[in-house]
């Protein structure tokens, strides 16, 4: 019994420490959108500015694995957390161009890092038969963190140090929260690599999709506050814009999420890319009452979160069960790759055709890949939904890679919602 309030305890830490993390995470890639554009670097310097973040995110998913084989969960975290406070606490001292892109690219490889080493701690310290529920208030949390994070825009004022300090401050919060727990920190293992290609050809469709997803939610998430600000609308009804994006990637995760196994994913990645271009169009050609386009960005928010999560359970529907750490790593690259070209795209766009242009852009990108898997899906033989459920993962382009250390790689996955596999 004190053994499973130990682990209990931890878990517990884990998840107050990464929702501390998580707002203000939310809430700093929407000020830092924000600041960047009144900092007027230029369309290209702040296009590469607010794609460095995704660039350091990728290439921190892709290595810190071998940071937390190499240290140990509790000082991998530590070093993580305190990379990421020290870069941000830099940031209002250094406000140029060069060194920003350099700091927020820390800030993606920290934020990954934190990330990885939470997600596999929770896969190693959870019970199979508790793990389900474990990652349920971990991505509710997730959610519902990243939602508040984007309150405080409009409650702080985002051309001082101040939006820096109480960045620096949540970090440092979690960080003295998980050094400090009485935590044994789980075994760690080497997973199995996955030769370049294998992937692709075995799933192209998927890789593609998660190349969209990137390039899509990179380009809403660092281009369209900004916009906003631009337009000379007020921050609260920003805030209050991107909270409702948040929240309608939330309320769409279980709904689609069962859609997906219990159909053929790829239909159900067509009707999801027919949805998010239909509604980033209808945002370009309505005209913009708060109303309505508070209910677009809903769905809009609906509809490119899970994006991703579909075509990374399409990919693990096609790979074998023993290669979910290698795949899910390489998913992340082809994301984030995405992510880091996306905001460049957009920024040029806009400054030639405004927001429109980024819409109709974000639209006709994601247009493509509806045709693509609706194309797919009438040629090729569904797989069955037996080894990997789909994944509910967060709204934003920070990534998660599942089950990072091979903690499990049991039938009875971690962090999915779908109920009674077993009955498939």
């Amino acid at each position: 019994m004190r053994t499973k309030d130990s682990m209990l305890v931890q878990i517990g830490t884990l998840l107050v420490a990464t929702s501390a993390i998580q707002l203000a995470n939310g809430f700093f890639g929407t000020f830092f959108s924000l600041r960047v554009i009144t900092e007027d670097f230029g369309a290209v310097m702040t296009g590469l500015v607010l794609s460095s973040y995704f660039a350091g995110f990728t290439l921190g998913a892709l290595r810190c694995t071998r940071i937390i084989e190499r240290i140990g969960h509790i000082r991998a975290y530590a070093g993580f957390a305190g990379s990421v406070a020290t870069a941000t606490a830099v940031m209002p001292l250094l406000i140029q161009s060069v060194p920003w892109l350099v700091l927020r690219a820390v800030v993606g490889f920290g934020c990954a890092g934190i990330f990885v080493t939470t997600e596999s701690w929770l896969n190693a310290k959870a019970a199979p038969s508790e793990r389900g529920r474990v990652f349920a208030t971990y991505m509710v949390g997730t959610f519902l963190a990243l939602a508040v994070g984007q309150l405080l825009i409009s409650r702080i004022q985002i051309e001082s140090a101040a939006p820096f300090s109480v960045i620096v401050a949540a970090f440092a919060m979690a960080l003295v929260i998980v050094s400090t727990a009485r935590a044994e920190p789980p075994q760690v293992s080497t997973a199995p690599r996955l030769p370049y290609g294998q992937l692709s050809r075995a799933a192209p469709i998927a890789v593609a999709g998660c190349g969209l997803s990137g390039l899509v939610s990179g380009t809403f998430y660092a281009l369209v506050p900004a916009w906003m600000q631009g337009e000379g609308i007020e921050r609260a009804t920003i805030a209050l814009f991107m909270l409702v994006a948040v929240l309608g990637g939330l309320a769409f995760q279980v709904p689609v999420g069962r859609l997906s196994d219990r159909f053929d994913r790829l239909v159900v990645l067509s009707a999801l890319s027919l949805g998010f271009a239909a509604t980033a169009v209808a945002l370009a050609v309505r005209p913009r009452s708060l109303p309505a386009v508070l209910i677009l960005a809903a769905f809009l928010g609906g509809f490119m979160s899970t994006l991703y999560p579909v075509c990374v359970a399409d990919a693990h529907d096609r790979m074998p069960a023993d290669r979910v750490v290698a795949v899910s790593s390489r998913l992340i690259l082809v994301s984030g790759i995405g992510s880091v070209l996306g905001p460049l795209i957009g920024t040029s766009l806009m400054a030639h055709f405004d927001i429109d242009g980024v819409l109709y852009f974000m639209a006709a990108a994601v247009l493509v890949l509806a045709m693509v898997a609706g194309a797919g899906s009438a040629v090729t033989k569904a797989p069955r939904h037996l080894e990997r459920p789909f994944d509910i993962l967060p709204p934003q382009p920070t990534l998660f890679s599942h089950d990072p250390l091979g903690a499990s790689t049991e039938s009875s996955h971690p962090n999915t919602f779908a109920d009674d596999r077993s009955s498939r």
